[in-house]
């Protein structure tokens, strides 16, 4: 894998970020960057703050302080759908497709920003090429297909969109290993061959870090750790980090 550009102007930057659920405070001045074409993964235990961090950049909270930039503009003022129009997606760990609608419906709603029905219908056989197994199902009822994928189909909803950030939050949950590396895989291949930048939230460490161009570490809420995801992986104290 090659290196980031560290020269890079960032794709998404976190400045000073602080959120959390009503008058509860989660997280605390997060500082983070995700370079473009490239994956950042940020770790740590259950409850440590990262689907608060996640959940924040993209609106589903409230930003009580701080800022939130994509391509330099600050986006920390709008909606979720002003996101989505901006070019962020995201992919919850949970509920993250429409189970009693066929494939082709899933995605048609992601790409609910599109007026223009000649590019939602390119925009759909982009992603079906991608993902052959789709296209052979996607006639298919969402909630009849295996954890697997329904995630592809996760991906794919998001990617509808076109956008040029992706937030993900333990897209890993519940999948077999083998499952789990085609998934890094195809986000792999998103960030090098189709420019997409990632923000990864993940539990499965060692994957993670071995998909992964750079790696922040958050404890109670703020980030205690930030090196490229090579050098933390060859970290023997890594696991003090958490």
């Amino acid at each position: 894998m090659e290196p980031r550009d560290s020269d890079a102007a960032p794709r998404l930057e976190l400045r000073g970020l602080c959120g959390g659920y009503g008058s509860k405070q989660i997280v605390f001045d997060v500082d983070l960057a995700v370079a473009p074409a490239s994956i950042t993964v940020l770790l740590g235990h259950n409850g440590a703050g990262k689907t608060t961090t996640i959940a924040t950049a993209f609106g589903l909270l409230p930003t009580k302080s701080g800022e939130v930039l994509l391509d330099g503009s600050r986006i920390d003022k709008g909606s979720p759908r002003d996101r989505v129009r901006s070019g962020v997606g995201f992919v919850p760990s949970e509920r993250f497709v429409f189970p009693s609608l066929t494939v082709e419906e899933n995605l048609t709603l992601g790409a609910f920003t599109e007026q223009d029905a000649a590019r939602r219908a390119a925009r759909r056989e982009w992603v079906l090429d991608r993902w052959p197994i789709l296209a052979e199902r996607r006639s298919q009822l969402a909630g009849t297909m295996s954890g697997g994928q329904r995630r592809m189909l996760s991906l794919g909803i998001a990617l509808m969109s076109s956008p040029r950030l992706l937030l993900l939050d333990e897209p890993s949950l519940g999948l077999a290993p083998v499952v789990v590396d085609q998934l890094f895989a195809d986000l792999r291949r998103l960030a090098d061959e189709d420019g997409l930048s990632v923000l990864l939230i993940e539990q499965s460490i060692a994957k993670a870090l071995a998909v992964s161009d750079y790696a922040y570490v958050m404890r109670s809420g703020r980030i205690i750790a930030q090196e490229p995801a090579a050098e933390l992986a060859r970290r023997d104290s890594l696991w003090e980090l958490f």
